[in-house]
Formats: structure tokens, C-alpha cells, sequence
């Protein structure tokens, strides 16, 4: 597979190191190549990754438990935190609100979580696990740590440190592009 790269000037290469590379600026190379190659860009590459990763950790809640990508994910969030509202589990696990909004129907039908609506606020509404929820993140919160070690498992302690810094970085990144994004499309200037 070629490694990734990226018009200024970082070449990186599948084992995760990175180099100089000149910036080519002549007129073919930056108006000729215009094809997308998704098998080297980044934001595709980390998606079929996040996609490969999910659906093989979610045979271990879905045959077992029965449960969906989006509910282990609030499920977790909601074994991980105590008590939280949509929205906190929405910003947390980065799921658009219908997505929250249909696992937590879907998990309240199955006696997971309970809803509680907030004395301050009717308008909130506060997410626990019930008894037969704690039971069941308790269980599979081993296999997923299992999983995750298996995952990293060929990987050294310094290339699981430098996966953490890029993970960091490429987050922080993306939601600067993504701010900027959206206040360009909410000025009209986009």
C-alpha cells in the first residue's frame, strides 16, 4: 500500500513514520491530480479502520446481549459516567442526537437505563443503568478491554505512544477544521 501523504510536505508511511518530502507546485501536479485515491486519504482510511474496529467489537454485545453499535455506546457512556442526559452522551460518544434519541427508546424498551425528568427542568431528562444494565456493561467491559489490548497488541510501547499524540492531534484538528467550517458556512461565505 503507498504511504499517505499530503500536499505540505509530510510523507507518512504505513509503520507511522514521517519524513521531508518537497512540495511539487508545478502546474500538473497541482491542477493535473485531482483523483481521489480514497485507499490514501486519511479521513477514509480512518473511517474503514473505526468501521473494521466496531463491527468486530460488537460481536461481543450484539450475539450476546443483543444490542446495537449506538446503544453499547450509550450504555458504556452511561456505565463509564453515573448519570447523564442525551445531549451529555450525544457530545460524549459524538453521536448525532437521533441516533442517542432511538438507543435510548431502544434500551428503556429492553429494561437497561431509566429516565428520570429532571425536578429543575422538565425539559431534561437524566439517564441511569438499571440493575439488569450494570450487569451487563460489567460483563462485557472486560471482553472490550481484552480486545482493545488484543488490538494494540502488536504494537510497541513507544508506537502506542505516538499512536495516542496522533489520535490527539488528528481530534483536536478536526474539530478546529470543523469550527471553521461551519463558521464559514454560517457567515455565507462558503
Amino acid at each position: 500500500m503507498k504511504p499517505l501523504s499530503t500536499k505540505h510536505g509530510a510523507v507518512f508511511s504505513a509503520s507511522g513514520e514521517t519524513g521531508d518530502a518537497t512540495v511539487d507546485t508545478s502546474s500538473e501536479a497541482v491542477h493535473g491530480d485531482t483523483e481521489l485515491r480514497l485507499e490514501e486519504f486519511l479521513p477514509y482510511r480512518l473511517v474503514m479502520l473505526a468501521e473494521q474496529v466496531s463491527q468486530s467489537l460488537s460481536r461481543l454485545y450484539s450475539d450476546r446481549y443483543g444490542l446495537t453499535n449506538p446503544e453499547w455506546r450509550t450504555l458504556a457512556a452511561l456505565g463509564q459516567f453515573g448519570r447523564m442526559t442525551s445531549t451529555e452522551i450525544g457530545r460524549h460518544s459524538r453521536m448525532h442526537k437521533t441516533k442517542v434519541s432511538r438507543s435510548v427508546a431502544e434500551l428503556e424498551k429492553k429494561d437497561l437505563i431509566v429516565r428520570k425528568t429532571s425536578d429543575a427542568d422538565m425539559r431534561v431528562a437524566h439517564l441511569t443503568l438499571t440493575e439488569k444494565g450494570e450487569d451487563i456493561y460489567r460483563k462485557v467491559v472486560p471482553l472490550a478491554l481484552q480486545f482493545g489490548d488484543r488490538l494494540a497488541g502488536g504494537l510497541t510501547a513507544e508506537e502506542l505512544s505516538v499512536l495516542e499524540r496522533v489520535l490527539t492531534s488528528l481530534m483536536e484538528h478536526s474539530d478546529e477544521i470543523a469550527r471553521e467550517i461551519s463558521d464559514t458556512v454560517g457567515n455565507g461565505t462558503s
